[in-house]
């Protein structure tokens, strides 16, 4: 059984710009945990991509948030519910969040935790690339926003899980 009840997967490539969002989402929540600004409820997995084995991370878990860049999200970023959904990014170079759920729900017969996705609007992913700058800015209000939903008293994060 995993040592924290939820899982934060914050995924891209940090070598493609604002591609990076999602793994320098994951380093700065960690600092405001480790530092006590959050509370320590939550483990992080960070990776280039999802992948098909990235199901077993979500077993025993009572939540789970992905965090990705989007070049298609608003502005500064959107925050929604995923649910299981078949499609064929499992064998794809990207693998969607809701098809991850979908094949947890395949291998382990019955449903995932409850799942979301923070999708951060980015702009430059040229390979070599730094975050921009109007990626930097939306990083930090999606830092923002999660640290206020961490904040909600416990029955009210309840309340959203279910």
């Amino acid at each position: 059984m995993p040592s924290k009840p939820s899982l934060v997967i914050g995924y891209g490539n940090p070598s493609r710009g604002d591609d990076a969002i999602g793994p320098e989402f994951l380093d700065r929540l960690s600092a405001l945990r480790d530092s006590g600004s959050v509370p320590d409820c939550f483990a992080t997995l960070t990776d280039f991509q999802l992948q098909i084995e990235h199901a077993t991370d979500l077993e025993n878990r009572d939540c789970v948030l992905f965090v990705d860049a989007s070049v298609s999200s608003t502005e500064p970023c959107e925050f929604y519910r995923l649910e299981p959904e078949h499609d064929d990014t499992y064998t794809t170079h990207a693998m969607s969040p809701a098809s991850l759920l979908a094949v947890y729900q395949k291998i382990n017969r019955q449903d995932p935790p409850p799942a979301f996705m923070l999708s951060v609007r980015g702009y430059e992913f040229g390979l070599g690339m730094a975050v921009s700058v109007s990626g930097q800015h939306n990083l930090v209000q999606a830092i923002d926003f999660i640290r206020q939903l961490l904040s909600i008293e416990h029955s009210l994060w309840q309340d959203l899980l279910t």
